[in-house]
């Protein structure tokens, strides 16, 4: 485990499932005791029974996918327990077009332990790590050289280890290392945790519905922008004042159009 580089995960690039992670979006996360039930209940996830592999977890998605018109919002993860450092970790899987693992279910799911995620949005590309200890998020980044969290150092030498190049120029990041194999061994560094494909296709998986979250009601608008000569305009609008604006376009909109002739008087 304390060896293990970006070297180790070179098979991603071969794998007909990893690729089809990278290509839909997915997230992987690895949590430290506690059992895959209670990951699923702390997600408010609705329990969908079993699957016995990955293709088969993958199958599942593609159904949600097409009972839901494709929206991304709404997934199945799948959970089992796998051996790491410290204990047994669960291992949560979703492909979920980038929806990634909430916050707060992570901050939850770490609370006197440890979560360690990665991610991908399918091929825009965004591709994020985070990792949380004690309910904290102590890194996280999508550009390795640009890092954040209450420690967003901490990793720095580990990440070199792994074969990151944190120098911030055009001969570091991406130019030495594939950066997605080398967070999956970030990933085994601070959990113990091997993934491999043959992990994935003969794991039972506990399966968990989460449907897509309400629209957070909405009190107003900022307006922020700069231009190219450096002059700012910023503006806060509530949504009073919006919704004041739109009833008085809708009025103009409706009222009558009168086309005045030359003999006719002037409004």
């Amino acid at each position: 485990m304390t060896s293990v580089t970006a070297d180790d995960y070179a098979w991603i690039r071969s794998s007909s499932v990893f690729q089809y992670a990278l290509e839909t979006g997915y997230t992987l996360t690895l949590v430290r005791g506690v059992a895959p039930g209670e990951v699923l209940r702390v997600m408010d996830a609705e329990p969908r029974g079993t699957c016995a592999g990955v293709d088969d977890l993958i199958g599942r998605q593609v159904e949600e996918f097409e009972a839901t018109d494709y929206s991304e919002e709404s997934f199945i993860a799948g959970v089992f327990t796998v051996p790491g450092a410290g204990g047994d970790w669960t291992l949560v899987l979703h492909f979920d077009g980038g929806v990634a693992m909430r916050p707060r279910f992570l901050e939850a799911l770490s609370a006197g332990g440890r979560a360690v995620v990665h991610s991908s949005n399918g091929g825009k590309p965004i591709h994020l790590f985070h990792w949380y200890e004690d309910g904290e998020l102590r890194t996280t980044f999508e550009w390795p050289t640009v890092r954040e969290g209450s420690t967003p150092d901490d990793l720095n030498s580990v990440m070199r280890e792994v074969g990151f190049d944190l120098r911030d120029d055009e001969d570091g990041v991406g130019a030495r290392v594939d950066s997605k194999a080398a967070v999956l061994a970030l990933a085994e560094r601070l959990t113990g945790v091997r993934v491999t494909e043959e992990l994935l296709q003969g794991a039972e998986f506990q399966l968990g519905h989460l449907p897509e979250e309400p629209a957070e009601e909405w009190t107003g608008i900022v307006i922020d922008i700069t231009d190219a000569h450096g002059e700012r305009l910023y503006r806060e609008i509530t949504r009073e004042q919006v919704e004041t604006a739109m009833e008085r376009a809708r009025a103009e909109a409706a009222a009558p159009i009168v086309v005045y002739g030359p003999s006719s008087p002037a409004p």
